[in-house]
């Protein structure tokens, strides 16, 4: 994955916190996907400005005792994209 490539959220998605389910979703056409704490973290930070090392930079830098946390964040958005829950300005 190119470091310097800056994802955004898919069109037709929608990241909010819902207080029935006491936590982020994402939210598309067809349903909702309730994210765990570190994928809300992560897709917080994707707003199509940030590119993946800043967005790694400023977790890494409020999560400094989490041991691998660049290798976390890179399989997350691997997997965020193949899911087509982000796409690449």
């Amino acid at each position: 994955m190119n470091e310097h490539a800056t994802p955004r959220i898919r069109r037709g998605f929608r990241l909010q916190f819902e207080p029935v389910q006491k936590a982020h979703v994402l939210l598309y056409p067809e349903g909702m996907i309730k994210l765990n704490e570190s994928a809300a973290e992560v897709l917080l930070l994707i707003d199509g400005k940030r590119d993946v090392a800043r967005i790694i930079a400023e977790l890494a830098a409020r999560f400094p005792d989490a041991p691998g946390i660049a290798d976390d964040i890179h399989s997350f958005i691997e997997v965020a994209h193949a899911q087509h829950w982000i796409e690449f300005a």
